[in-house]
């Protein structure tokens, strides 16, 4: 049974708004179905290319205690993907969203430049990365590869999990920091100590 999606749904697919759905659709250019409520619903068939290939959909959660909402993830993802009868395999990675060399991540960029999938299928922008998920859309782009975002919106514990990003990144330049310290604070004590010994 193919997909019906409300004027909102539309509109947000489309990038326009749902004063210009009601338009072209005055106009002709659309078709709409009527609920026995007499609301407009659109196939999404007429409004989304049809590919044929491995859909790849992408789950991460920053730590081992979130493990339930991996799994709410997963079965958001898979059920999406079976709705619209596509060949997907779920991916599912733990680790920062600030962390760029998570397993399943690598394995996710690998696969696009390998050419191997055609759709991308995420729950929030920020699943893939906190900052720079911009580059992996530009690579998919780049490769031909369909990019959706089930939600627009951020999760509601956002800044929950920014937090946690922003203490991980404090207390990483903090290491190095006493790592770099340290190894001044070695050489400058060896130096003393040779200059003691060729007095």
């Amino acid at each position: 049974m193919d997909k019906l999606i409300g004027i909102g749904e539309l509109a947000e697919l489309k990038a326009v708004s749902v004063d210009t759905i009601r338009r072209w659709e005055k106009e002709g250019k659309i078709q709409s179905v009527r609920t026995d409520g007499g609301h407009r619903r659109y196939r999404i068939s007429d409004f989304v290319e049809q590919k044929v290939g491995k859909t790849i959909a992408y789950a991460r959660v920053s730590s081992h205690d979130q493990k339930a909402d991996l799994d709410r993830q997963d079965a958001v993802l898979s059920g999406y993907c079976q709705s619209f009868g596509w060949d997907y395999e779920v991916i599912r990675d733990l680790g920062s969203g600030m962390n760029y060399r998570k397993k399943g991540l690598t394995k996710l960029i690998s696969t696009i430049l390998d050419g191997d999938i055609i759709r991308l299928v995420i729950t929030h922008k920020d699943r893939l990365l906190r900052f720079g998920s911009e580059l992996v859309f530009a690579i998919c782009e780049y490769h031909g590869v369909e990019v959706v975002i089930l939600n627009k919106k951020e999760d509601a514990n956002f800044e929950e999990e920014l937090a946690s990003d922003v203490l991980e990144m404090i207390t990483v330049f903090s290491a190095r920091l006493y790592g770099d310290r340290s190894n001044k604070n070695k050489k400058l004590i060896q130096n003393l100590a040779d200059a003691l010994e060729n007095r």
